[in-house]
């Protein structure tokens, strides 16, 4: 007689590569390491919303990192793991949507400062931030997805 256990439920080392939700792992490093590097490419001003930006961003890149070797090693055996990951997941998402929110706004407001000499500067920092606030929104929906898959996992175990 066949059991779930949640050994079943959680892939360990190369079927993390393979299986829903974890193949969100790869793109959510790629778009949220573009965020990094595209805000971190620009003027910081205003400080308090780039600011949580950079911490939204930095924050779930190293977590996910750390996830992403925990599941490849075959640490999360524990019953408990399906609900941390869906835990972190929703938490990541509520973060970077109020990053993304918090970056469009910035970009906004710096959209009238393009005109303004020196204007070729200004241009660049605007398109750089109109590229972070398109890979801050596609990482959102990727961790979106991710919690969404993992909650149904979760559901399963």
């Amino acid at each position: 007689m066949a059991s779930s256990t949640s050994s079943d439920v959680l892939p360990t080392g190369g079927r993390i590569f393979t299986s829903i939700p974890d193949v969100f792992f790869i793109p959510e490093f790629v778009f949220g390491g573009l965020v990094w590097i595209l805000v971190a490419s620009t003027r910081v001003s205003p400080d308090n919303p780039l600011g949580w930006v950079m911490f939204v961003s930095v924050f779930c890149f190293v977590v996910t990192t750390l996830w992403f070797f925990i599941f490849l090693c075959g640490a999360n055996q524990s019953s408990i793991w399906p609900s941390l990951d869906v835990g972190y997941h929703f938490v990541a998402v509520v973060f970077y949507l109020s990053a993304s929110v918090d970056l469009a706004y910035v970009t906004i407001l710096r959209a009238a400062l393009t005109n303004l000499p020196p204007a070729d500067e200004n241009l660049k920092m605007y398109r750089l931030d109109i590229a972070a606030v398109v890979m801050s929104y596609v990482a959102t929906l990727l961790y979106f997805l991710h919690a969404i898959f993992s909650a149904i996992r979760w559901k399963r175990s």
